[in-house]
C-alpha cells in the first residue's frame, strides 16, 4: 500500500530548515518526496498531519531497554531528594517482605541529598531483614544489606574483585556499598527471573518509548539476566510481530562470541551490533578512570575495568569476527586506553566503533578522535543531572573539555544522542532540552558551560541522523529522503519555533515505524 503524508511541516533534517510538502510511503520505505499535487495520484491512502510537524524517527542511541521496563515496574528511587525521604520510601516499600524474598530498588543518587548520605548496611538491616539490593542511578554501584552480603559470601576477608571495590569501614568490614565489578557478587545470587518476566519488562519499555516518539533504540541487555538467549527471546517475543520497533543490540563481551556463532535475530527490527565493553565506571561513584586524582578525593583516580592487555585482547576478538566495538568510557584515562586498543586493532571496513559517554576529554584525545571513524554516544541529560556537583569531582581546570558536546560536533566528530535509560529519563524531549539549554527546566541561569549549548537542529540531529551514523546506517535512516526507511516522529508543534521550554511541552501525536503507525494520540486522523 502507498500512503501519502502531507498537511504539516515535514523536516528532512538533511540541512537546517529543509522541508518537503509531502512524503509518499510504499510499504516500509519512502518512495518519493515532493508536492501534494504531484504525489496524490500515486497514493492509495492519505494521512493529513493537520498542521502538525514531522521529523525522521527519533532513536535513542544508548539505553537499556529491559532495565527501563524494570524501572517502570519496580520501586523508583531516582526522584528522591533527601536521605530521610529515601529511608521512609524504603520502609513503606518493604512492608510484607520476609524470608529470602529479595527487595530491589532503582536509581538512588546521594548527590541529590543535602547531606550526601550513603546508607550503611546496618541502616538497611533496620529497615528490612530480607535481602536488599539498591541500584545507584549510574548502575555502577549498589547498596546491599547484611542478608544480601551473607548470601553473596561477602565478608571482611573477601578480596576486591578485579575492576571492583568492596567499600569497607575503618575495621575492614564491608559497609554494603559495592562499586562496579563488586556489585556482581550480589547481583549474581539474585534469583534468575523468567523469560516471561523479561518479556513483560521489555513490552512495558517499548510501549513507553513508542508513546514518547522513539522509533528505535540501541540497547545493551545481552550481558544481564543469565544466558544471552533469555533476553534475546524476550526481544523476539515482543518486537517484529504486532509491535514494530528498531532494536539494535549491543552484545556484551561475555556473550559476544557465542552470539556470533549461534544467535538468531529478527532483522530489520532486531539486529546485531558491536561487542560492548566497559573501560571504567562513573563520575558519581568516583569510578570513572581519570588521568589525575579526583579533586574531592585525591586518594583515587577511578577504576579500570580491564587491564590494558585484556582490553586490547577483547577488541582483537571482535576484529577476528569482523565486528566493531562499543566501549563505555567516561574518564579521560579510560578514553586513552580505549583509543590505544582501537588503534592497535583497526576497525573493519564498513563498521564503526562507538565510544559511549566520552564525558571527560583532553586536547590530545580530541586530536586522536578526529583521525578515527568513530561515533560518540552522548547523553545530553547528564549535564543538568551532574552539575553543579560534578565540579567538586573534577575541579574547574578539567571542565573545558568535559561534557563538551558542541566542541565535538564542531570538530566534525560523529555524535549520537541517547538517555542511558534507566539512568536518565528516556523521554527524548528532556534530552533535546538539555542539549540546547544545559540546565534543569526550573532553573533560570544561562546553562552549565553555556558555550557548549547546541542549536535545536544539532540537538535533533543527534537523535536522528547521528543515531543512524552510529550504526553505519546513514544511507537509509535518520533523514526523510527517497529510499530511506519510513520511520517518523510527529509532534503537535514545530520544535524549531518558540521558547526552549516548548521542547518539553511538545506532545507526540504519532510514531511510525517501517510505514506502520505504532502509536497514535487521539486527534490525528489516519
Amino acid at each position: 500500500m502507498k500512503v501519502l503524508i502531507y498537511g504539516g511541516q515535514i523536516y528532512t533534517m538533511a540541512t537546517e530548515g529543509e522541508t518537503v510538502e509531502a512524503v509518499l510511503v510504499s510499504d516500509d520505505h519512502i518512495e518519493k518526496t515532493g508536492s501534494y499535487e504531484e504525489l496524490r495520484q500515486l497514493a492509495d491512502k492519505e494521512i493529513d498531519l493537520a498542521g502538525r510537524t514531522m521529523y525522521p524517527g527519533l532513536v535513542d542511541s544508548h539505553l537499556h531497554l529491559i532495565q527501563h521496563g524494570e524501572k517502570l515496574m519496580r520501586v523508583d528511587l531516582s526522584k528522591i531528594d533527601s536521605s530521610d525521604e529515601m529511608k521512609q520510601q524504603l520502609i513503606r516499600s518493604t512492608e510484607g517482605h520476609s524470608g529470602d524474598e529479595w527487595f530491589i530498588g532503582e536509581g538512588w543518587n546521594e548527590n541529590n541529598f543535602p547531606d550526601r548520605k550513603i546508607f550503611h548496611r546496618s541502616e538497611l538491616d533496620a529497615i528490612c531483614e530480607s535481602p536488599m539490593m539498591l541500584k545507584r542511578v549510574c548502575r555502577h554501584a549498589v547498596l546491599a544489606n547484611s542478608r544480601a552480603l551473607e548470601l553473596a559470601g561477602i565478608t571482611k576477608e573477601t578480596e576486591d574483585p578485579e575492576g571492583g571495590v568492596i567499600v569497607r569501614d575503618t575495621n575492614g568490614e564491608p559497609t554494603g556499598y559495592l562499586l562496579d565489578a563488586a556489585q556482581d557478587l550480589v547481583a549474581g545470587v539474585v534469583p534468575e527471573v523468567s523469560v516471561d518476566y523479561l518479556t513483560k519488562a521489555l513490552k512495558t519499555s517499548v510501549d513507553d518509548l513508542l508513546k514518547l516518539g522513539l522509533t528505535g533504540g540501541h540497547t545493551e541487555d545481552m550481558g544481564y539476566y543469565g544466558h544471552y538467549s533469555r533476553p534475546l527471546q524476550a526481544f523476539r517475543n515482543v518486537i517484529g510481530k504486532e509491535t514494530k520497533f528498531r532494536a539494535h543490540l549491543l552484545r556484551a563481551h561475555i556473550a559476544f562470541e557465542e552470539m556470533m556463532e549461534n544467535a538468531d535475530y529478527l532483522e530489520p527490527f532486531i539486529d546485531p551490533g558491536p561487542m560492548k565493553l566497559f573501560a571504567d565506571g562513573s563520575i558519581g561513584g568516583r569510578t570513572a578512570l581519570l588521568s589525575r586524582p579526583y579533586t574531592d578525593d585525591p586518594s583515587t583516580s577511578g577504576v579500570a575495568i580491564h587491564s590494558d592487555e585484556e582490553l586490547k585482547r577483547l577488541v582483537s576478538v571482535a576484529r577476528k569476527h569482523g565486528e566493531a566495538v562499543a566501549i563505555h568510557v567516561i574518564g579521560d584515562f579510560a578514553m586513552e586506553k580505549a583509543l590505544d586498543a582501537i588503534e592497535a586493532h583497526p576497525t573493519p571496513e564498513g563498521k564503526r566503533d562507538r565510544l559511549i559517554h566520552a564525558m571527560v576529554l583532553r586536547e590530545d584525545l580530541l586530536e586522536r578522535l578526529k583521525r578515527l571513524d568513530v561515533a560518540l554516544d552522548l547523553q545530553p541529560s547528564f549535564v543538568p543531572s551532574d552539575f553543579p556537583w560534578v565540579v567538586e569531582r573534577l575541579g574547574e581546570d578539567r571542565l573545558a573539555l568535559s561534557y563538551a558536546w558542541k566542541t565535538l560536533l564542531d570538530e566534525g566528530i560523529i555524535c549520537a544522542g541517547g538517555s542511558d535509560a534507566p539512568i536518565e529519563e528516556v523521554d527524548p524531549r528532556q534530552g533535546l532540552f538539555a542539549a540546547v539549554a544545559r540546565r534543569k527546566p526550573e532553573e533560570t541561569h544561562e546553562g552549565y558551560l553555556p558555550e557548549q549549548k547546541l542549536s535545536r537542529f544539532e540537538a535533533i540531529r543527534l537523535y536522528t541522523y547521528g543515531s543512524a551514523q552510529a550504526i553505519s546506517m546513514e544511507h537509509r535512516r535518520g533523514l526523510i529522503k527517497e529510499g530511506f526507511d519510513a520511520d517518523f516522529t510527529v509532534f503537535d508543534r514545530d520544535l524549531f519555533e518558540g521558547p526552549e521550554e516548548q521542547l518539553l511541552d511538545a506532545e507526540v501525536e504519532m510514531t511510525v515505524v517501517a510505514g506502520e503507525v505504532m502509536y497514535e494520540k487521539n486527534g490525528v486522523e489516519v
